[in-house]
Order: C-alpha cells, then structure tokens, then sequence
C-alpha cells in the first residue's frame, strides 16, 4: 500500500467538510433556538435535489443554488410550523420530514428517466469551501456580537424569561429553523453541484445526522460544530484514500465506508453527556 499524501487529503477533507459544516450551521441556529433539527437530512436532501433540478431547468447554476437553499429553506419552515404552530414532538417531526425527503425525491428522480437529473456544470470547489468558511464565521457573529443572537439563545434557554423580556419567541423560532433549513439546503447545493453535478438516490446518505452530531460534539457553539465537522469530514478523506490506495483488498469497502459513521458515534458516545444543550431544547410548550 502506498503512503497516504497529506495535501490531497486535506483537500479532499475540507471539500467533504463543506456540505457537513453548512448543515451544522443550520443545527446550531435552530438549536440555540431550542427547535431540536433532526430535519437536517431532509433539508439537505432537499438542497441537493433543487440545486441540480433548478440548474437543469435553467441552465444556470446560480439560479439553481438559489432553487435549492428555497426548497431547504421550505423544509425547515414546515418543521417549524409542525413543532411550533401543531406542537408535533421535534424529533418525530425531524424523522418524519427526513423519510417524506427521500421519498419524494426518490420518486422524482424516477420520473425523469433513464436521462436522470443531470446539471449543466459544477460549482468551483474552492468557492464552495470559501462560502463555507463565510457562513461560519457570520453564524458566530450573529449568534455572540448582535441583539438578535441575543434573542435567538435566550429562546433556546429560557422562553418564559425572553417572553418576559418581550421577546417574540414565534416570529425568532420561525425565523431559526426556517434560516436553519436555508443553510442545510445551501449545504445540499455544494454537495451535489460542487461534486458530481447529477442528483443520485438517497446522496445525502446520512450527512444530515452527522452534522447534528457535529452540532452535539461542538457543544451547540458554530466554531465548535464548524470543528467536529472537519474531523468527520476528513474521516471520510481518510477512508475514501484507504480505498483509493489498495486498503479495499485486504479490509472490505463496505467497512472502510463505516469509518465517518464510527467517528460520529463515538463522539457522541464520549461528548453528548457532556455538553451544554440549551435548556429549553425540544420544549413544546413555549
């Protein structure tokens, strides 16, 4: 087996860390907001889906990015009004939007025939990792230096005091989870049109939950998520590299492809316990 080069990996980690940062972002402001996104999958998904149906349509990529952050975007606000307006448990919300996701995209991409849903480009990889790394450092900025940050953790930690205070817990929740589906979407965007340029079955193919277990490993903070992100994303790198360098004839591919997934689990397994989850996180009575 040939030695592993570094500067490949690294670039293929943060390429892989991009669609998994962006989603975490999307966590952590409806987290913070105490709106539990397990959705994230969906929203993804649904990104991913609009990004590459959009641009097909088109014929341009830009219009089809702005498609898929609105079909996220549209999935987190129907998560918030199941949570918020019908008080459906968060998770079962979450869980339920991830399955319809799957399905309807499924279906659709069965529709479009043996042709598939193919777009006319692919987005630069390192503008994809720049806007990323944009979208970070503004979520900090946001939720620690400006009011409105302010607002949106007060919601997530204490309601009844923000309530107190005057704060209009709805609109800022709304708002959150509808934000957080945008950035999950803009996530599912760099995936498919900032790598394979086609929209595949089920491509997302668990990213919405590692991210969420990003957001859990970096203590809900967006620098910290932004983190435990890179370190799935380079678990990837590493086993997509372990293939790529003969790995695969001596230990199956299935269980090289398991690699990001073990990470998760035993940073969740070794973190959950210890982190600082909003109070209020998951709360359906205000």
């Amino acid at each position: 087996m040939n030695d592993l080069p570094l500067l490949p990996l690294l670039a293929s980690g943060l390429r892989l860390w991009t669609p998994l940062a962006l989603a975490a972002m999307g966590g952590v402001v409806s987290e913070r907001a105490g709106v539990i996104n397990i959705g994230l999958e969906a929203m993804l998904l649904a990104g991913a889906f609009g990004g590459v149906a959009g641009a097909q349509a088109t014929g341009s990529l830009a219009t089809g990015a702005v498609a898929g952050i609105a079909l996220g975007a549209l999935v987190g606000l129907l998560h918030a009004v199941l949570t918020q307006a019908l008080r459906v448990p968060h998770i079962l919300s979450g869980v339920g939007l991830n399955l319809a996701a799957l399905g309807l995209s499924t279906y659709a991409l069965r529709l479009s025939g043996e042709g598939g849903i193919e777009a006319p480009g692919l987005l630069p990889t390192e503008a994809t990792i720049a806007v990323a790394v944009l979208v970070v450092a503004a979520t900090w900025f946001v939720l620690a230096r400006t009011p409105l940050g302010l607002r949106l953790r007060a919601c997530g930690e204490n309601p009844l005091a923000a309530l107190g205070a005057g704060v209009a817990l709805g609109p800022i929740r709304y708002g959150a989870v509808t934000a957080s589906g945008a950035l999950a979407g803009l996530g599912g965007v760099a995936l498919a049109l900032g790598g394979l340029g086609t929209f595949t079955e089920n491509m997302t193919a668990g990213r919405g939950y590692i991210a969420l277990a990003a957001v859990i490993f970096g203590r809900w903070h967006p620098l910290g998520a932004a983190a435990a992100a890179l370190l799935f994303g380079l678990g990837d790198a590493l086993q997509l590299s372990l293939q790529t360098a003969g790995l695969s004839r001596v230990i199956p591919p299935d269980f090289l492809a398991l690699l990001p997934y073990v990470l998760t689990l035993a940073a969740l397994a070794g973190f959950a316990g210890r982190s600082g989850a909003p109070a209020a996180l998951g709360r359906t009575d205000g």
